[in-house]
């Protein structure tokens, strides 16, 4: 008998050019979503300000900075998690060096770390190496710039990634637009978090929007 992977946390994705504009949909959708992140829009506009605002709001929330770390590993990390943020980002192309450091610091501080895989990008021995330095958490993705230019589909390479990232004993996140719509096509996948920014953030309703991806995602994941 095949086991159904557990059911994946929701993240809300901050990506508005100030923090007013994140606040408003957050504090509506709070109540569906299981972690927030920081956007890098967000960070970039508002610094590690931001971070310090969230968790003071949300003091038993997990945050996420998407600081993209490339260099300057343990810097940006001592930032971000002194700030408030659970857990940090880097990007794939970051030399082990820097993930080293990023780890070390996450590690002192009680901190997560995450890389985000390249949408044309992935070395399964990397990702090793990788998750032998610390790392928990990858994202596979599809990118705005993908969005952008029509290809909405996630492809058999996205899902069979998705499998071998969380046999290494990663947490794999999806994030790339994602739609109550898009989820059926993971049924089955060990996605531990699924991420939504506009669609929530945009909603006309932004409680409404997290509710229904809730629902979405406990009926893909029962």
């Amino acid at each position: 008998m095949t086991r159904q992977p557990p059911t994946p946390r929701l993240q809300i994705a901050l990506d508005t050019l100030d923090l007013p504009t994140a606040l408003g949909p957050l504090q509506q959708a709070a109540p569906y979503v299981d972690v927030i992140e920081c956007g890098t829009i967000l960070v970039l506009a508002e610094g590690c300000h931001a971070v310090r605002a969230i968790r003071a709001l949300f003091p038993d929330t997990p945050i996420l900075a998407d600081v993209r770390i490339a260099e300057a590993g343990s810097k940006i990390a001592r930032m971000a998690f002194e700030a408030g943020a659970s857990l940090v980002s880097c990007v794939a192309g970051a030399s082990m060096a820097t993930i080293a450091q990023v780890c070390a610091v996450a590690a002192e501080l009680d901190g997560e770390v995450q890389v985000e895989l390249a949408d044309e990008w992935y070395d399964a021995d990397r990702a090793r190496a990788w998750r032998e330095a610390g790392v928990q958490h990858v994202i596979v993705k599809r990118s705005r710039d993908r969005e952008a230019s029509g290809d909405l589909s996630w492809k058999p390479e996205d899902l069979g990634r998705i499998d071998e990232l969380a046999a290494m004993g990663f947490t794999v996140t999806i994030t790339g637009g994602v739609t109550p719509a898009d989820l059926p096509a993971f049924a089955g996948h060990p996605v531990g978090i699924v991420i939504a920014g506009r669609s929530i953030v945009d909603a006309a309703d932004p409680a409404a929007a997290a509710a229904e991806l809730k629902r979405a995602i406990a009926g893909v994941w029962p």
